[in-house]
């Protein structure tokens, strides 16, 4: 594992990486290797080498602020702009130190708040007027992020817009006081979907176990709920599914206890693949920073391309 590594995201394609071992920012895929030029990745290496410097230093600094002398540490920052259909803008920034959350920019009162006692110092330098960061980062998250986020989606348009829709079959599992009902969808692009049960039409079925949407080797995602339900004559269970490839919620009937196992459902109402030409939600350019090292003094502001707000201020 490298010592200081990025990557840039929009949405959930990768659109390019830098690293400590090679010291080079390259693409992470084809449509933006065709649209940018080499001074483009020669630029965006400068400006990763100066992240990387800093994000060094800011290891030690939170070294310090735990009273940590030794070990491997980890310092993660991640900021991005989420630009809607309607074209409503959002962004995000947060700080993490060993797996915690250290401190995060509240994007209401564009303030920076403290997660631990430990930032507490940090924060209060960077909201300070004399260095005035939420400013300086506020104009990045909602103008410059935002700028580059409408050109990469110009850039990779055929990729980032397609729609998939989901592939739905429903199953159940019989034990002497329960049943267990498993619906799953696999087969959808982007990755944002709502899979849950529901009772009788109306209400929500409580799934105990994490809705975890892993990824398909084709690009596509997966995701399975289950739902532990002891069925009373007169109930109705079904699976609802909804996702931007399909204009209407997608519902599969559990058509009750099945000996072996493998129900499949009925599909009461089919979605049809609807083509979006406006990209809804979309989540942004983010980068995320990950290291063990130290991190630079001082704040670096927003220049050009994406140039990124430094991580923890020295103080």
């Amino acid at each position: 594992m490298p010592e200081f590594s990025t990557v840039g995201y929009v949405d959930d394609t990768q659109i390019d990486r830098y690293s400590s071992d090679n010291q080079k920012a390259e693409p992470a895929t084809q449509w933006i290797k065709q649209k940018e030029e080499p001074e483009y990745w020669e630029r965006n290496t400068q400006i990763y080498k100066g992240a990387e410097a800093s994000l060094k230093h800011n290891v030690k600094i939170a070294m310090d602020r735990f009273n940590q002398t030794s070990g491997t540490h980890m310092v993660q920052y991640m900021y991005g702009c989420e630009l809607g259909d309607d074209g409503s803008i959002r962004g995000y920034e947060q700080h993490v130190y060993d797996g915690r959350e250290f401190f995060a920019l509240d994007t209401e009162e564009w303030v920076y708040v403290p997660s631990v006692r430990e930032a507490q110092l940090t924060t209060q330098k960077w909201n300070s007027p004399e260095v005035n960061a939420p400013e300086r980062h506020k104009n990045y998250l909602q103008n410059i992020c935002i700028e580059w986020l409408k050109k990469y989606l110009s850039y990779g348009q055929a990729e980032l817009e397609r729609r998939v829709h989901p592939h739905v079959r429903i199953s159940d599992h019989q034990s002497d006081d329960a049943t267990e009902l498993r619906c799953q969808a696999y087969g959808f692009y982007p990755r944002e979907i709502d899979v849950k049960w529901v009772k009788n039409g109306r209400d929500d079925v409580h799934s105990e176990a994490a809705k975890e949407i892993l990824p398909n080797p084709d690009g596509s995602y997966q995701l399975r709920v289950t739902a532990e339900i002891t069925p009373n004559e007169g109930d109705s269970y079904a699976c609802h599914v909804e996702h931007s490839s399909l204009k209407e919620k997608l519902i599969v009937v559990w058509p009750g206890p099945n000996k072996d196992g493998q129900n499949m459902g009925i599909i009461i109402a089919i979605a049809v693949v609807a083509v979006l030409l406006i990209v809804a939600a979309v989540a942004g350019f983010a980068i995320y920073k990950k290291r063990a090292g130290k991190p630079v003094a001082g704040y670096t502001a927003a220049a050009n391309r994406d140039s990124p707000p430094s991580s923890i201020v020295s103080a």
